[in-house]
C-alpha cells in the first residue's frame, strides 16, 4: 500500500507575470500590464495539478526562507499537497519572469535560486518518501545530478515520469528509467540532437526517442493533441481537445501531472494521455498556472 499516488521532485518558483501586446524583440522595450505574482515552478505546479484532481500528492523541493517561499508553501497546503519533503533555506526562492501575449502564448526566464540547491543528498535523505510513492515525477529546473539520483532511488515498484524541461542532453541511465519521457517539439529536438535533424514528423521524433532507451515516450503537440509510443504498442495519436486558449502557462505541467496520476491508477499510456489532454485543455481556458488547474469534476464536465 502506497502512502502517495504521486511524488513530484522538482522546482518551486514565484511566477512574476506581465501581459503584453507583443513580446519584445532584441533591444526593444514594450509596456505591459501590472505585475502579478503567483505560485509556480514546474514541480510545484505538477503537485498542485495532481492534488486538485484528487491524487494523494507529495512534493520534494527547496524554497528560500522568504515571502515567496511562504507563498509557495501556502499554495501547496491549500491544494492538499503534503509538504513534509519541502526544504527551506540555502538561497532565495526561485523566480520565473513570464510575459503572456494576447494569443495566450508565453515566454519564460527562470532564476533557479533555491531550486539549484536541491541535491542528490537531499534525495537520498528522502528515500522513505520515494519508496512510499506509486509514481515519481521530475523535471529539469533542478540540477541534473539530482534528477539522476531520483531515478536511482525509486522504490522497487515505483514508476518514473520525466518532463525534461528546460531540455538538455540526458544520460543513458536516466533515459532508461523514464516510463514515460514526456516532451514537446522543442524538447524532443534538443534531446535528439543531430538525430533530430533527420526527423521531419512527430512520429519520427517519438520513434527516435524511444530508441534512446525510455520504456515509453509521449510527445505533446499543443492544439494538435499528442503522440504516445512504446516498444510493444508502436506510435499512436491522441486526439486534441478543442478549446479557446486564454493562457498556456502551466498547461504542460497540468498534462504531465494528470498523465502520471492516471498511469499510477492503472490506465494505459494512451488512456492516461487522453485524460491528460482534457486536463490541459481546461487549464488553457483560464489565466495563470496553478489557479488554472481543474478539479476532476471540471474535467469530467468538459
Amino acid at each position: 500500500m502506497y502512502d502517495y499516488d504521486l511524488l513530484v521532485v522538482g522546482s518551486a518558483n514565484a511566477d512574476l507575470v506581465i501581459d503584453v501586446e507583443r513580446r519584445p524583440a532584441a533591444g526593444e522595450t514594450v509596456l505591459g500590464s501590472d505585475l502579478a505574482v503567483h505560485p509556480g515552478g514546474k514541480g510545484a505546479n505538477q503537485a498542485v495539478a495532481a492534488a486538485r484532481l484528487g491524487a494523494r500528492t507529495a512534493l520534494l523541493a527547496r524554497v528560500g526562507d522568504d515571502a515567496h517561499g511562504r507563498l509557495l508553501l501556502d499554495a501547496q497546503r491549500a491544494a492538499g499537497v503534503d509538504t513534509a519533503g519541502v526544504l527551506t533555506g540555502g538561497a532565495p526562492t526561485g523566480v520565473a519572469l513570464i510575459t503572456v501575449d494576447p494569443s495566450g502564448d508565453n515566454s519564460i526566464v527562470v532564476s533557479p535560486g533555491a531550486n539549484g540547491r536541491l541535491t542528490p543528498a537531499d534525495v537520498r535523505a528522502a528515500s522513505d518518501l520515494l519508496h512510499a510513492s506509486r509514481v515519481v515525477s521530475a523535471q529539469l529546473e533542478i540540477p541534473l545530478e539530482t534528477v539522476v539520483a531520483v531515478a536511482a532511488s525509486l522504490g522497487p515498484d515505483s514508476r518514473f515520469v520525466l518532463n525534461p524541461s528546460p531540455p538538455r542532453p540526458l544520460p543513458v541511465v536516466l533515459l532508461a528509467a523514464c516510463d514515460p519521457l514526456i516532451v514537446n517539439e522543442h524538447e524532443a529536438k534538443v534531446i535528439l540532437g543531430e538525430a533530430g535533424g533527420t526527423a521531419s514528423a512527430p512520429e519520427d521524433w517519438a520513434r527516435l526517442l524511444l530508441a534512446k532507451g525510455p520504456r515509453s515516450v509521449v510527445v505533446t503537440l499543443g492544439a494538435q493533441g499528442a503522440l504516445v509510443a512504446s516498444a510493444d504498442g508502436g506510435v499512436r495519436r491522441v486526439a486534441p481537445v478543442k478549446v479557446d486558449a486564454v493562457d498556456t502557462t502551466g498547461a504542460g505541467d497540468a498534462f504531465t501531472a494528470a498523465l502520471a496520476w492516471r498511469l499510477g491508477r492503472g490506465a494505459s499510456l494512451e488512456e492516461a494521455a487522453a485524460y491528460a489532454a482534457r486536463v490541459g485543455a481546461v487549464s488553457v481556458t483560464r489565466k495563470g498556472a496553478q489557479e488554472s488547474f481543474p478539479t476532476a469534476e471540471e474535467v469530467d464536465a468538459l
